[in-house]
């Protein structure tokens, strides 16, 4: 039996502001709702520059840590919490979400967004994960966090601002390059 090769999750493009976005598709919650923060930050490219041309997905817990099962994501209006997201970046390379603090999915564990992007350059789409910064101790415990150099380990970190957002940039490459996750099955 030959061995199947694994072949690029993304053949042409970038394509994703033509075909992917949909209505609200960035917005968890409507922006200004109770409860809503928004998450934020640039996708760089191994140069430092904005990628103008990323898409960010994210999949999160509800406040009260419960990982959402129900569907409706692409009709959000009037739909229950999914817990999931998609924005494409501007042309700065920006992007955000409006959304919940997601809550820790277990006592003493550390709360986080599951951050997946795909950009140019990107034969498949890489995943990471944005920690909420409160709960240090939580954070200390994490075993992902637990595992990596600090300096690599603030680099998974969000920044609390002022009005209660989260800011969450991302690197794709270079010296400051977010640390990226492999799940088993998954071939990059």
């Amino acid at each position: 039996m030959a061995e199947l090769i694994a072949t690029p999750g993304q053949t042409i493009g970038p394509f994703f502001h033509e075909a992917l976005p949909y209505d609200h598709d960035r917005e968890l919650v409507p922006p200004g709702g109770a409860g809503a923060i928004r998450l934020h930050g640039y996708v760089y490219d191994g140069a430092g520059a904005g990628a103008p041309d990323a898409l960010v997905e994210i999949r999160q817990a509800d406040a009260a840590g419960v990982v959402p099962t129900t569907e409706g994501s692409l009709c959000r209006l009037g739909a229950a919490f999914t817990g999931w997201g998609r924005g494409s970046t501007d042309r700065t390379g920006h992007y955000w979400f409006s959304t919940v603090d997601p809550g820790p999915v277990r006592p003493g564990a550390a709360a986080f967004f599951a951050v997946t992007v795909f950009a140019r350059g990107l034969l498949n789409r890489v995943f990471t994960r944005c920690y909420l910064p409160e709960h240090e101790a939580a954070l200390a415990a994490d075993p992902l966090l637990a595992g990596l150099d600090p300096g690599r380990r603030a680099g998974l970190v969000a920044r609390r601002e002022p009005d209660g957002g989260l800011r969450f940039d991302i690197h794709l490459q270079g010296d400051a390059e977010t640390v990226f996750l492999t799940f088993p099955g998954h071939r990059s």
